[in-house]
């Protein structure tokens, strides 16, 4: 089968669309949610001995989410965001294992650090802000 470079590239737009238009929605309620949800998803990390900054810690994780989640399906800025959302899930990947959850509770984290970290390495494609407005980092 003769390799065609045209579908790699709408693959690679179909992925991190959806992948990126799904974890934008998974934030938004988290950054919406303001101090309060914020505290109460940063204070988690006293999970794993960080008992300091817990609203800082959680505004980031929505941050990550919502903020990356729309980078990532733009294609712009692509690695960095890939990086955060690589962080954020396994942050929360380290978190369901120090509370000693099953697979039915981590998969979904495992899943998308997988996603993240082949994105890192394959990029955005040629349908991406990155390919068009700064070439040099796509």
């Amino acid at each position: 089968m003769r390799k065609n470079k045209n579908l790699l590239h709408a693959g690679l737009l179909l992925l991190r669309v959806g992948i990126g238009v799904s974890i934008f929605f998974h934030g938004l309620p988290k950054i919406t949610g303001g101090p309060e949800t914020w505290t109460a998803i940063g204070g988690t990390m006293s999970n794993l001995g960080i008992n300091f900054a817990p609203t800082f810690w959680g505004f980031m994780a929505a941050f990550a989410e919502t903020i990356g989640g729309i980078l990532f399906a733009l294609g712009l800025f692509f690695r960095p965001a890939a990086l955060l959302l690589i962080g954020t899930m396994t942050v929360a990947l380290v978190m369901h294992f120090s509370q000693g959850d099953d697979f039915m509770k981590y998969g979904h984290a495992l899943d998308l650090l997988i996603v993240f970290a082949a994105a890192l390495l394959t990029g955005p494609g040629k349908h991406s802000f990155d390919a068009k407005y700064i070439p040099r980092i796509a």
